[in-house]
């Protein structure tokens, strides 16, 4: 283990990196819950997306370990996870293999800007404060999608406001478009379910709080425990034949390579009419996985040693395989049928517990692995049981706001449309592309037009293009 992993040349230990591995699996476990239930929204099954989120988990955390050896794990990234869902599938109108093709593009564009200089361009380009933005858009984002699925908003639209597609809307069998009339409101907190999520948010706040260790995951636990006790979920009704690793691998059939298939890689290329918003789609995949695996390293790793985004040392070295692991476990995870593939922040529960090297990955990489075994689990937890999840996950990513300078206006107004904007305009596309544009007008205004990177110009270009397409479709 020594000769592989370097363990004494890095200060650690087996025992240690063993313990920081299981730190850090249970710090991020919930994904083998959440993810699968928010791609299977957009009509995917649940049971091969679990195995679909194994699988990219898998690959790229044994790539940090064994290529990078590093203490970084990996899996489908919350935020990336939602934007597949509510933005490109609900909110753009692409299927789902659509959007699997699209991830798995911007896997490979990923992987030749990181082989590149132009990776180093667009960290050098982009502003701390449109950087810090965007985490914490997502995360505004991320506790709107939980507040939305834990059952505490109606809206209320004004007669005239709005427009029905279909028939049926009596019957809550039409889509229904409202404009600036629809008002959302709290519910009336008389649904079980709504009381069970509130519940879960009491629980997983407690657990949080009180820094428990693989306390998220023990949330998930101890709400669907209550779910089923106030019969919420009812277990007579779940079908457990059909719920298991072999029905599992069944469901992975309809999953594997469908990105790169007819229904996938294949629609895009024909439909050439939608090619602007189809770029516009891959580039926001792009630039949040890039940003978030990026702070992610350099906030957990700097501070112990571990990567360096400055110089031609070891520590830089480790950054840009840190990154290669990221981005083919994105294109290997589209294969496999999931959102892309990123370093996880809560690695750092692992760092903290004195993780060093690669054999923490490798301790997480099998734990996902053994995991595929529970897949049964899925029938069982609730969304009022994972909703709470997103509102505290939310809740973390919104710590980058800090980083902002609030008191500057050139500063305040793009940071507060990407960021949130993301949440008021459900879509985390628009948060970047909006913050991007109003970021260069307003130092266009404050004539310091010199601060804004010919890549910001080049990346307007192309949001601007996006948006005239929109209005002549």
């Amino acid at each position: 283990m020594d000769k592989l992993f370097k363990l004494k040349e890095h200060g650690t230990d087996v025992r240690t990196e063993v313990l920081a591995g299981l730190t850090t699996f249970f710090a991020m476990s919930y994904i083998l819950f959440v993810n699968p239930q928010m791609l299977s929204q957009t009509g995917m099954p649940v049971q091969g997306v679990f195995l679909a989120t194994i699988i990219g988990s898998v690959v790229g955390t044994l790539m940090m370990a064994f290529y990078a050896n590093l203490p970084y794990a990996q899996a489908p990234g919350m935020g990336l996870n939602a934007f597949f869902t509510f933005t490109v599938v609900f909110g753009m109108g692409y299927k789902w293999q659509e959007a699997l093709g699209m991830v798995f593009i911007c896997g490979i564009i990923s992987l030749i800007i990181t082989l590149t200089n132009v990776r180093k361009m667009i960290i050098e380009s982009i502003p701390t404060t449109l950087r810090s933005a965007i985490s914490a858009g997502i995360g505004v984002f991320l506790a709107y999608v939980g507040i939305k699925n834990a059952g505490l908003l109606k809206f209320s639209i004004d007669p005239g406001s709005y427009t029905v597609a279909g028939e049926g809307a009596d019957k809550a069998q039409a889509a229904i478009t409202a404009n600036s009339g629809a008002v959302p409101g709290l519910v009336d907190f008389n649904s079980p379910a709504v009381l069970v999520a509130l519940a879960g948010l009491a629980i997983t706040i407690f657990f949080v709080v009180k820094g428990i260790k693989g306390g998220i995951i023990l949330s998930i636990l101890t709400t669907t425990v209550l779910a089923i006790a106030v019969g919420v979920v009812d277990l007579s009704s779940i079908d457990f034949a059909s719920n298991n690793l072999s029905a599992a691998i069944n469901d992975l059939g309809t999953l594997f390579g469908a990105g790169l298939g007819s229904e996938g890689l294949g629609s895009l290329i024909s439909n050439t009419s939608r090619l602007p918003e189809t770029l516009m789609a891959i580039l926001a995949f792009s630039l949040t996985d890039i940003f978030d695996t990026i702070g992610t390293l350099i906030g957990t790793g700097e501070k112990v040693g571990i990567v360096a985004t400055n110089g031609e040392n070891r520590e830089s070295d480790k950054l840009d395989k840190a990154l290669y692991s990221d981005l083919v476990a994105t294109s290997v995870g589209a294969i496999a049928g999931t959102s892309n593939v990123t370093t996880y922040i809560e690695s750092a529960a692992g760092i903290g517990a004195g993780g060093r090297t690669g054999l923490t990955a490798l301790v997480v990489a099998i734990c996902f692995a053994l995991s595929s075994f529970f897949s049964p689990l899925l029938a069982i937890v609730p969304s009022a049981a994972t909703a709470p999840i997103l509102i505290i996950v939310g809740i973390m990513m919104l710590s980058n706001i800090k980083n902002i300078p609030w008191d500057d206006m050139s500063e305040a107004v793009p940071a507060f449309f990407t960021s949130i904007f993301m949440g008021f305009s459900y879509s985390i596309t628009q948060g970047i592309a909006v913050g991007f544009l109003t970021y260069t007008l307003t130092k266009i205004v404050k004539g310091q037009i010199k601060d804004v990177h010919a890549m910001i110009w080049i990346l307007d270009a192309l949001f601007i293009l996006n948006y005239i397409s929109m209005a002549l479709n």
